[in-house]
């Protein structure tokens, strides 16, 4: 548990632990139960993203997005009260009750597209490059708010944690481009 930092029960059942075994580990305070089927040592470090590392376990094809992914890259200042993590359109929704998780549907295409693993308290967290996430934004600007999805544009270019060449190369896949070239245009100009 050390190495692996949150593990699921049935990965312990895997490595020839019970699941007696675990709930007297849990009864005694050894380890902590997280979630249904979750668990991760009691003295564990938990990193400020530590429920971006929950979901990522108990969704293990989900991909960390929109406002989660916003705030893991440090282009806004909010805190997402749910884990926002996207779904492909005919995958199953796993039901728990923590960590809360606002699930939103995309395409195969850009569900594997621009991909990367972070490792948060242990654990692999799949999470969209900053500017996926900056694109994806723009596409749920409805559902997430067309501030937020400003704020992310201006502070992925003002850091430059993604070129204004690949945002509109993802924007016009994602077909948002007309959406996004005025402000993107707004904000790169020499002024």
């Amino acid at each position: 548990m050390k190495s692996h930092g949150m593990v699921r029960l049935r990965e312990l059942m895997a490595e020839g632990i019970s699941a007696a075994t675990v709930a007297r580990m849990a009864q005694a305070g050894t380890v902590v139960r997280l979630a249904r089927g979750l668990y991760q040592l009691a003295d564990a470090p938990v990193d400020s993203h530590h429920t971006l590392a929950q979901a990522a376990k108990l969704v293990p094809r989900g991909v960390v997005c929109l406002a989660s992914a916003l705030a893991f890259h440090e282009l806004t200042d909010q805190l997402p009260a749910k884990v926002w993590v996207a779904l492909g359109a005919k995958e199953r929704r796993p039901a728990f009750a923590y960590p809360p998780v606002r699930f939103v549907r995309f395409a195969d295409e850009q569900l594997t597209a621009e991909v990367r693993r972070h490792v948060v308290d242990g654990v692999q967290v799949p999470i969209f490059n900053a500017a996926k996430t900056v694109v994806d934004v723009f596409r749920y600007r409805r559902t997430v708010g067309v501030n937020l999805a400003l704020e992310g544009l201006r502070e992925a270019l003002r850091q430059k944690k993604a070129t204004p060449a690949a945002i509109s190369r993802l924007a016009q896949k994602a077909k948002v481009w007309s959406v996004m070239e005025p402000y993107v245009m707004a904000l790169t100009a020499d002024g």
